[in-house]
């Protein structure tokens, strides 16, 4: 397990742009028709989000929970450019996104101590 930790806090980055590429693809794929209904996604974004800040959570960069802000202004700015992928952008999706940022960090934060007893 530390192996894997170690290679994740090594590429940090490289997983991170990873990430932000896959989030952005999967967000903006224009649909053929919107859902009859929008939600029922949220734990998706939440699971998405938490992923995308565990590698900077884990390594903990200088200014790693500005970059945590700037995820979540980055989920803001695909939730204004959803609508026109034929997408719904919907302020629940930037809360669960926030919440799966904050959760990522706890958990990054929480993995780093449990595996490298670096607490702050």
């Amino acid at each position: 397990m530390n192996h894997l930790l170690n290679i994740v806090k090594t590429y940090w980055i490289a997983c991170t742009i990873a990430l932000l590429l896959v989030i952005s693809c999967l967000s903006l794929f224009p649909l053929p028709e919107l859902p009859d209904m929008p939600g029922n996604d949220k734990t998706g974004h939440l699971i998405a989000y938490a992923t995308l800040m565990l590698p900077t959570a884990l390594r903990r960069p200088k200014h790693w929970i500005l970059i945590g802000l700037c995820f979540i202004a980055f989920s803001g700015l695909i939730e204004l450019i959803q609508p026109f992928a034929n997408r719904y952008g919907e302020w629940l999706d930037l809360a669960a996104n926030s919440t799966g940022i904050l959760l990522g960090a706890i958990i990054g934060r929480s993995i780093d101590f449990i595996f490298f007893r670096t607490a702050d």
